[in-house]
Order: structure tokens, then C-alpha cells, then sequence
């Protein structure tokens, strides 16, 4: 009996360090903890990777008409989407609000191809985001703006990677929403 609710306050207490407690997707800590497995991953394979930044376009206003319940109903029923659009192996994390991140991992060995795959999945994800939501038995539309770090065997820090994914997904933003962009292609 002890060990049971030992057990059971252990994971509990995992659970509330490690993931998001309304989409249960891993939060910011578990991400930067998979990403530095996966920059050193790309180090010794050889594969690239890639790190996706999403940002839903207009949150705000889903809010603002279906209330912050409606919101976090969309935020959990985009968490599932992203979670179909991607492959088994990658991770789909929540930062917080509206912003979620997808990390790409064993990409093909050339850059381009990678590029290819990554930008691939990244669509996938970027429709999944556009279909109609029900919210309150209302349809509400969202889209998102996504931005696109890739990395390989070259060192680069899980900061600089952020914040590479970061200023693509602002990119993509002031492109006119509903789109991606690459961090290393011309805006």
C-alpha cells in the first residue's frame, strides 16, 4: 500500500514537472531535455533534424468569441492534430498559450532532402491546423504560422536553435499567416 501511493505521488509529480496539464503534451522542460538528446543524436548519425515553432494566427479572437473554455478546447483538439500529422518518432510539445513545437528527428543525411521531409510534415500539420473546429457547436476556423530550425552534425545550442525557430515563425507571421518558413531561406 505504501509503495502503491509512493508510486502513484511519484508519477504525479512527473507528470506536473514534465507535461502541459491541459493538453498533457511534454512542456518546455521535457523539450529542451528531448532536443538535447536529439542535437547529440544528429551528432553521431549524421541525419538532420528539424525544430518547427507554432503559433496559432489570431488566438485572441477564438477566445474573445467562444471564451477562454472554447480556447482551451481548440488548444487540446490542436494538440491532437499536431499529434496525427507527425510521425511516431517525433515529439509534439506545448510552450505555453497558443505556441507549440515539433521536433523533427532522423531526417535524411542530405540537407535538402531533409529540408524536404521536413517541410512535408510541417504542411501536414499546417492543413490539419486549418479544418474547422467545433467549439460549443459553432464552427470556429484557426490557422497557424509555423517557423523552421534545422540542424545536424554542426554544433549549434538548444538556445540558438530556439530562437532560429522562433524568428522563422515571425517571419511566417508578417508573410501573411498560414504559412512556414525556413530559417536559413531568404523571407
Amino acid at each position: 500500500s505504501d509503495i502503491t501511493q509512493r508510486k502513484s505521488a511519484e508519477n504525479e509529480i512527473r507528470t506536473l514537472a514534465f507535461y502541459d496539464h491541459l493538453t498533457q503534451l511534454p512542456n518546455r522542460r521535457l523539450l529542451m531535455d528531448r532536443l538535447q538528446h536529439a542535437l547529440a543524436s544528429a551528432r553521431r548519425s549524421g541525419k538532420h533534424g528539424a525544430l518547427v515553432f507554432i503559433d496559432l494566427d489570431d488566438f485572441k479572437c477564438i477566445n474573445d468569441r467562444h471564451g477562454h473554455q472554447g480556447g482551451d478546447r481548440l488548444l487540446r483538439e490542436v494538440a491532437g492534430r499536431l499529434c496525427l500529422a507527425v510521425r511516431e518518432t517525433d515529439t509534439v510539445a506545448r510552450l505555453g498559450g497558443d505556441e507549440f513545437v515539433i521536433m523533427l528527428e532522423n531526417l535524411h543525411h542530405e540537407r535538402g532532402q531533409a529540408m524536404a521531409e521536413a517541410r512535408q510534415i510541417a504542411h501536414k500539420a499546417l492543413e490539419a491546423l486549418s479544418e474547422p473546429y467545433t467549439l460549443d457547436g459553432n464552427t470556429a476556423l484557426s490557422s497557424a504560422s509555423m517557423g523552421i530550425a534545422m540542424f545536424d552534425a554542426n554544433e549549434v545550442d538548444v538556445d540558438t536553435l530556439m530562437r532560429q525557430a522562433d524568428v522563422s515563425m515571425y517571419r511566417a507571421k508578417h508573410a501573411g499567416k498560414h504559412t512556414l518558413q525556413f530559417f536559413d531561406e531568404p523571407g
